[in-house]
């Protein structure tokens, strides 16, 4: 596991502008660069124009130029290991994010490949 990544995404998940769910997410996404980006849920009043923690982290990278991924975290106060939306799954699938790791606030974490999230995932 990668505490690195898990501990940013711990910084980036206090930051979440959550007003409406209550439900703060943070994720961190490694460049294959070797640099960490953050990012974290932030809602609107018009529901659908929310963004989620693993998308920004994702958006943000590419933004600032990278184009390849070596590993994603995302943390939330979830029963099990959090699980991400079916648009970030995609998202992921998108830039071919190898490793994906879920974690929660109780320490529990578990490593999955894109594959075992996303079978039979949409790719042009």
């Amino acid at each position: 596991m990668d505490r690195e990544l898990l501990e940013a995404a711990l910084v980036a998940r206090e930051r979440a502008y959550a007003p409406y769910s209550k439900f703060l997410v943070g994720a961190a996404v490694r460049a294959a660069s070797g640099k960490i980006y953050t990012g974290c849920n932030i809602e609107n009043a018009s529901y659908g124009l929310t963004v989620c923690a693993e998308r920004n982290a994702l958006f943000s990278a590419v933004g600032a130029g990278e184009r390849e991924f070596t590993a994603l975290c995302v943390v939330g106060d979830t029963e099990a290991p959090i699980s991400p939306c079916g648009a970030c799954r995609q998202v992921m699938a998108e830039f071919k994010v190898p490793r994906i790791i879920l974690a929660n606030l109780k320490g529990d974490m578990k490593e999955y490949t894109l594959e075992e999230l996303l079978p039979y995932g949409f790719s042009l």
